[in-house]
């Protein structure tokens, strides 16, 4: 006859032991239950970094749990992209990307991941970029820009940009073609020496974040020539686009947030929901303003949709980028 305790004892182990091997989120854990790593492919300093900062601070305290940040930038945002992709499916590690994913997934032959290999969450918004200057530097606008390069050597004038393939890269090719001109491309591991840089009279432009440079703008040491969406920044509405000059010309700048793929539905779409409500809370809604950041938010399947668009919009208006592999 079986000893009914030590069956009842047997049962309760493998019970145990099941609900051992499932994830916490499948448990009916509440999530998160655990810090959460949020990976930017951007060294410290720049705008990505103040907006991952801001939106970690943020979730800190709506979800009681520690946000990581975790930069990791090198290799044109690829190096911290792969972090993510690699990561565990369960919503514990997510990345800030920007338009550089849709860029590469273009561009660039060499990925070690495709786009399928992450789990779209939410569109944030967009920087507000401009072509900046040197004080010094001769022209004021783009026309004037365009008038001047045309009377130098070719590749005589170089533009800066936070690295290759990345939106500042893609802008200036463009206003390369558009404008009939050739300024030959700089990339910088950020942005932050390419100020210094401008600033020192060492290189004379740069397509910038203008937050980041907005320092040595009121200082200044530098001067917007034109900003690079097809409409004025509401947030800047002082500066011309460089679509006034060029119509049709836009470059935009957007950061979104994704996770690997195989995230379980029911954790990206909270993590959706909780990163949206941060995002349009009012006091987070003025610090974006004053950093130069548009809000436009967008859940999973949208900005799934977002990102397709994005690689299909710049196959229209790129060749392959120099330095491009």
């Amino acid at each position: 006859m079986r000893d009914s305790h030590s069956f009842t004892r047997r049962q309760t182990l493998m019970a145990g032991l099941m609900v051992a091997a499932v994830p916490s989120w499948a448990q009916g854990s509440k999530f998160p239950a655990r810090p959460v790593k949020l990976v930017l492919p951007q060294p410290p300093g720049g705008a990505a970094d103040r907006l991952a900062r801001l939106v970690g601070e943020r979730l800190e305290k709506h979800w009681g749990q520690a946000v990581v940040i975790e930069n990791k930038p090198g290799g044109g945002v690829v190096i911290g992209t792969q972090a993510v992709v690699r990561s565990p499916a369960d919503g514990y590690t997510i990345g800030l990307l920007g338009s550089s994913l849709s860029i590469n997934a273009l561009q660039r032959k060499d990925l070690p991941y495709e786009l399928k290999d992450l789990q779209p969450i939410a569109r944030a918004g967009y920087y507000t970029v401009a072509l900046v200057a040197a004080a010094s530097f001769p022209a004021n606008d783009i026309k004037s820009l365009i008038a001047y390069a045309k009377t130098q050597p070719a590749n005589s004038i170089s533009f800066g940009s936070n690295g290759i393939g990345t939106s500042a890269h893609v802008a200036g090719e463009m206003l390369n073609h558009m404008g009939g001109i050739q300024l030959q491309h700089v990339p910088y591991n950020g942005a932050a020496k390419m100020y210094t840089d401008i600033a020192g009279g060492v290189l004379p432009i740069g397509f910038s974040v203008v937050s980041s440079a907005d320092s040595f703008i009121k200082a200044g040491q530098m001067k917007v020539l034109g900003v690079t969406s097809l409409q004025r920044s509401p947030l800047f509405p002082q500066w011309p686009t460089i679509a006034d000059t060029l119509p049709g010309f836009e470059a935009v700048n957007w950061a979104g947030f994704c996770g690997p793929a195989g995230m379980p539905r029911d954790i990206t779409e909270q993590i959706a929901r909780d990163l949206i409500a941060v995002l349009k809370a009012p006091d987070m809604a003025k610090s974006l303003e004053a950093s130069g950041f548009e809000l436009s938010t967008q859940g999973p399947s949208e900005f799934g949709e977002f990102i397709q668009s994005e690689v299909k919009r710049f196959a229209t208006v790129t060749q392959p980028l120099p330095g491009q592999k």
